[in-house]
C-alpha cells in the first residue's frame, strides 16, 4: 500500500444540492420536511484523525466555504471529508462523506489535484 509523507494543503469550496437524511427529519412535521435545511459543516480527517472542521453554514443545502488546511502528513493512507448537519439537541447529525485513497491522488504524478 502507498502512503504519502508530507505538507497536505486542502481547500473546501462547497457542495451542491445536499438532502436531509431521514434521521435528520426525525423532529420536522408536515409540509416543511420538502424544503428542511440544513446547518452544515465538513469535517477533514487524515486516516481516522481530525484534521480540521469547516464553519458551520446555515439553513442551505448547498453551502460555500472556501476554507483552506495545511497539514503536514506522516504515513498517510486516507483522506475522509464528511458532512454534518449541526443539530440543535444531542449528536450532529451524518449527511454525507468521501474517502479519497493517497494511492489514488499519487497515480497521476502531479503534485496538484483537483476533484469534485
Amino acid at each position: 500500500m502507498v502512503v504519502f509523507n508530507g505538507l497536505l494543503k486542502i481547500k473546501i469550496c462547497e457542495a451542491l444540492d445536499l438532502k436531509p437524511t431521514a434521521w435528520s427529519l426525525r423532529h420536522a412535521v408536515g409540509p416543511k420536511t420538502q424544503t428542511f435545511l440544513l446547518d452544515t459543516y465538513i469535517a477533514l480527517n487524515v486516516d481516522d484523525f481530525r484534521v480540521g472542521q469547516t464553519t458551520t453554514k446555515q439553513k442551505t443545502n448547498s453551502p460555500v466555504w472556501l476554507d483552506e488546511f495545511v497539514t503536514e502528513v506522516h504515513d498517510g493512507r486516507k483522506i475522509e471529508l464528511s458532512v454534518f448537519h449541526d443539530a440543535p439537541i444531542g449528536y450532529d447529525d451524518f449527511v454525507a462523506n468521501c474517502t479519497i485513497q493517497f494511492e489514488e491522488l499519487l497515480q497521476n504524478g502531479s503534485k496538484h489535484f483537483e476533484d469534485w
